[in-house]
């Protein structure tokens, strides 16, 4: 009657099994969904020149909850665009700057 006894893989009987004991790995922000990228071609659509969070935000461009902004290059800017208080990657700047416009980053942000 004892024969051909049968437990999960990983039972310990009854003991906190090994995998549920070690910590856990890895790393979550917790700030991902207050920080939203916006890519070039949404500047070039806003038809603005000077461009900060609240302007993104009255757009529909990010969530109302966005606490940051950071734009990235994904697309193509051709117009003069100003950026305050938001940043912007290497080759966006580079971007931006090439068609004649500025990434300014506020001091007391």
């Amino acid at each position: 009657s004892r024969a051909g006894g049968f437990h999960k893989v990983g039972f310990e009987g009854g003991q906190m099994p090994l995998h549920r004991r070690l910590p856990k790995r890895g790393f979550t922000s917790w700030t991902h969904e207050f920080v939203a990228e916006v890519r070039l071609s949404d500047l070039e659509k806003l038809g603005l020149e000077e461009i900060n969070l609240g302007d993104l935000i009255n757009a529909n461009v990010i969530k109302s909850n966005s606490k940051d902004a950071r734009v990235i290059l994904s697309g193509e800017i051709k117009r003069k665009v100003i950026l305050r208080g938001i940043t912007a990657t290497k080759g966006a700047k580079a971007a931006i700057e090439a068609a004649g416009g500025s990434v300014v980053v506020e001091a007391d942000k």
